[in-house]
């Protein structure tokens, strides 16, 4: 469930509301990817912090501990929205980083595809040298080494029916 601007800016201290505020629509667009790791840093260390009070809280309303210094701002659920608020921060984060990371990869692929179809093209006219004027005559054929052997009608199915014969004379001998 995410939180109007208004209602974030009313549960966060203004030092917390600007880390949170330049995550949103038109101020995260313009952070680099440096900045954006930073501010990933100290979001991720604010949520936890929240995330420690708000489990304080909830074990001392259920009288599993004792409380812990002087008071916690806010009612019991207040941590845990202040939590959900840099929670949310966190993921819109995220998710920017992740389109960074898709939108430099995109422009690698479409670079590499560009140089590949470039040295295809280049590929299909291949420049050969001109053949000049030669020394000799050029290539003769090679007469051939290998014989032709030529197996006549009457040996062609001699070896099968030889051993066809030779099993029969065996078979006949039990």
């Amino acid at each position: 469930m995410s939180l109007p601007c208004k209602s974030e800016r009313s549960r966060l201290s203004h030092d917390e509301f600007e880390l949170v505020r330049v995550t949103h629509h038109p101020a995260i667009y313009e952070l680099s990817p440096d900045q954006l790791r930073t501010l990933k840093v100290r979001l991720r260390e604010q949520r936890n912090k929240a995330r420690a009070l708000a489990r304080q809280k909830q074990r001392e309303l259920r009288g599993k501990a004792e409380p812990r210094g002087k008071s916690f701002p806010g009612t019991a659920d207040q941590p845990l929205q202040r939590k959900q608020i840099f929670a949310a921060a966190l993921k819109r984060i995220n998710k920017e980083l992740d389109r960074l990371h898709k939108l430099e990869a995109r422009t690698a692929h479409m670079e590499a595809a560009r140089a590949a179809l470039a040295q295809l093209r280049a590929a299909k006219f291949a420049h050969y040298p001109p053949a000049g004027p030669t020394p000799h005559d050029g290539m003769r054929p090679r007469v051939g080494t290998h014989r032709r052997t030529r197996v006549p009608g009457s040996k062609i199915g001699s070896v099968s029916q030889a051993t066809k014969v030779a099993q029969a004379i065996r078979d006949a001998r039990h």
